[in-house]
Parts: structure tokens; C-alpha cells; sequence
């Protein structure tokens, strides 16, 4: 297994992390993968090779239908095909699950999510609305037979059963068939800790990295991309692939334990987009750069009353800049968690790109 980058002596930021340095560090918030490698060799559509999976986070402990989270979203560039995210900017409430995997599992992962919201909820449908199924996506096709779609609804159900507080990152899940910058990329984490009115509060991410050129790669305002490829170049003489456009995405996803109302988490999910920024995106035409931000701090409760009453940081306060800070300091680290813990996989028609040389950047 990989190690992590701060296993390496390495950071970025300058804010303190949490305990896991993860977006669990927020409380409640779990995340569950289910992983899906089989075949080999050339490219069968609908057989495989398969190079795909399912992550699910779960944003608290409790029936999230019942007890919806203020949330809000903002689309970086639209190449992509995420489902629920009309609603969410509408009414800025989140109430299902989120559920990653890649562009073409988009429809069964949803049917799958509205069918366990279905069964938690006998009411939905019959004696109340429906329900938001919120699905994000990649795509994993230079990998993984994406034609095949081969995520079905028991992973979908496997990945929200198995969430916990402590997970893997890399390739693991919906990132498995995932590319960053021309390297491996998959799932990373991070979070920051900041203190406001005299109280610690959390802020954390968790990205599903597949976009970007390695000559654009950008470590702590260092283009390192370059080198690293010169290097690939030299060692391994062409033996793996390296892709030169931009044509990938990037999914962010921002959980926090500050008190927000929609508008300033939207402000927080426009923050996430700088901290791709910082890692050398200049999110390209072909790019889906979406994310999804939400706070833990308050609960709406699907049968309240016609009035709530809600604790939000002000917009006009400038404390409300410690969580701007916060959210690009963790969506940055989290985009090289992605690369440092990815492991190797060759894909459909022996496609591979190098994962990151560790040993490039490891302190001496």
C-alpha cells in the first residue's frame, strides 16, 4: 500500500489538518468503496477489461430524507453528466447520500440510491414528494470498459453499507479507473482545522481526480510537471502512456461542521475550484469541474414546521475567510493524496499511465 504525502515529510497549506486529515474528520460523515477489477488484455465492449467502482459518502448518522443538510453546489466547467444538482442549487438542501462513480453508471447508481432511500422512507412517493438522488461522475474510459457498465445496484447498496470513518484512498472505489495530470489519480482526502468565536470547526474534502496535463503539474507553486515527465521519458523510454490534453474532471466534494446557509456554501464550493488552481488546472473544454459543498451544523426536518430557525456565519463577518482558506488548502492536498496513494493499474487494451514517483518529492 502507498503511503500518504505527509508520510513523506511533505505538506501544503499552512493550516492545521484534523485527525485523519480526511473529510471524515468532519463528524458523521462516512465513506464507503466498492472496487471492481476483472479481465485483461484487449477490449471487449460489455465483457471488460473492468477498471471501475462505486465510493458513497455519507454526509451524518441519521435518516438524511428525514433530516436534510443545508448544501449548495457550483459547476467549474460543465462537461458533465451529474444527476441532482438542479435541486440542490434550488432548494440548497442535500438528502440522499452521494454517490461517485463513472459517466456512463450515472443511471443505474441513481436508480440504485433512490431505491435505498425507498426503502428507508415508505412515505416518499405515497404520503410526501419523491426524492433527489445526488449521483457525480468521472469518466474512467481510457482504463475501464465503460461501455460495459458494469457497476450495478448492489455495489451502489455495498459502497453505502461499508462506509466508515477510516477509508482508502487512490484507486480504490469510483476512482479506480481515474488519471491526474498524466499520472494514476482516484480518490483523495484532506481537512483543515480552523477556529472561530473560540470554538474549532472542520473543514474537509474529498475529490474524485481525473483531469488535467502532466507539463501543468504544480507542487507548492512549483512546476514539477515538467521535470517529473522529462524524467518518465528518460527511465522508461515510452513504455507507458502520457496524455497531453486536458480532457478529463474533476469532482469536489466539501463537507463542514461550520454553520452555513446555502449561499455561503456555495461561496465555500467556489473556493474548491482554486484549489484545482493551485495543482496547475486551467479546467479545459472537454473538463467537468464540479463541487458540492454541505454543513453538518444544522438539520431540516422534511416534516418541520412552515419556519426554521437556522445558526449561520455571516457573510459579512471575516471569519467566514478562515473556511475560504480551508476548503482550497484541502482540495489542493486531497488532489495529491489522489496521486501519492494511487496504485498501478493496467487497463483495457493494456493501457497505463505512471503512478507518481514518491521518491521525487520525499524530503531528504
Amino acid at each position: 500500500m502507498r503511503k500518504r504525502m505527509r508520510e513523506y515529510g511533505l505538506s501544503t497549506g499552512n493550516l492545521p489538518t484534523g485527525p485523519l486529515n480526511a473529510i471524515t474528520d468532519v463528524e458523521g460523515v462516512k465513506v464507503g468503496h466498492v472496487t471492481l477489477i476483472s479481465g485483461e488484455g484487449k477490449l471487449i465492449p460489455g465483457e471488460g477489461p473492468v477498471r471501475t467502482g462505486v465510493t458513497a459518502i455519507i454526509p451524518h448518522d441519521g435518516n438524511i430524507f428525514k433530516e436534510k443538510l443545508i448544501a449548495s453546489c457550483f459547476v467549474g466547467n460543465g462537461f458533465g453528466k451529474s444527476a441532482g444538482l438542479i435541486q440542490i442549487k434550488e432548494l440548497g438542501t442535500l438528502e440522499t447520500p452521494i454517490i461517485l462513480t463513472n459517466t456512463l453508471s450515472v443511471g443505474i447508481a441513481s436508480d440504485a440510491l433512490v431505491e435505498y432511500m425507498l426503502s428507508l422512507n415508505e412515505d416518499i412517493g405515497v404520503t410526501t414528494g419523491t426524492v433527489n438522488p445526488v449521483v457525480l461522475e468521472c469518466n474512467d474510459g481510457y482504463l475501464n470498459d465503460i461501455r460495459g457498465r458494469h457497476v450495478k445496484r448492489e455495489h451502489v447498496f455495498d459502497a453505502i453499507m461499508s462506509a466508515k470513518k477510516e477509508f482508502e484512498t487512490g484507486s480504490v472505489g469510483a476512482g479506480t479507473g481515474m488519471i491526474c495530470h498524466g499520472f494514476k489519480g482516484g480518490i483523495g482526502t484532506a481537512s483543515r482545522q480552523i477556529e472561530i468565536g473560540g470554538k474549532v470547526y472542520t473543514v474537509g474534502a474529498l475529490l474524485l481526480t481525473n483531469y488535467g496535463r502532466m507539463d501543468d503539474l504544480i507542487f507548492n507553486g512549483k512546476n514539477v510537471g515538467r521535470m517529473l515527465k522529462e524524467r518518465l521519458e528518460r527511465d522508461i523510454k515510452g513504455k507507458k502512456d502520457t496524455i497531453e490534453e486536458d480532457k478529463g474532471s474533476c469532482i469536489i466534494v466539501i463537507a463542514t461542521d461550520v454553520p452555513l446557509d446555502a449561499r455561503g456554501l456555495e461561496r465555500v464550493a467556489k473556493r474548491g475550484i482554486l484549489g484545482l488552481a493551485r495543482t496547475g488546472s486551467f479546467m479545459g473544454n472537454g473538463s467537468g469541474d464540479i463541487a458540492l459543498a454541505f454543513s453538518t451544523a444544522n438539520r431540516v426536518c422534511h416534516y418541520g414546521e412552515p419556519f426554521i430557525r437556522i445558526e449561520t456565519l455571516s457573510s459579512h463577518s471575516d471569519e467566514i475567510n478562515k473556511v475560504f482558506q480551508a476548503a482550497v488548502e484541502a482540495v489542493e492536498e486531497a488532489v495529491w493524496d489522489s496521486m501519492f496513494t494511487a496504485e498501478r493499474i493496467v487497463g483495457r487494451d493494456f493501457h497505463e499511465v505512471p503512478i507518481l514517483p514518491a521518491e521525487f518529492f520525499e524530503v531528504k
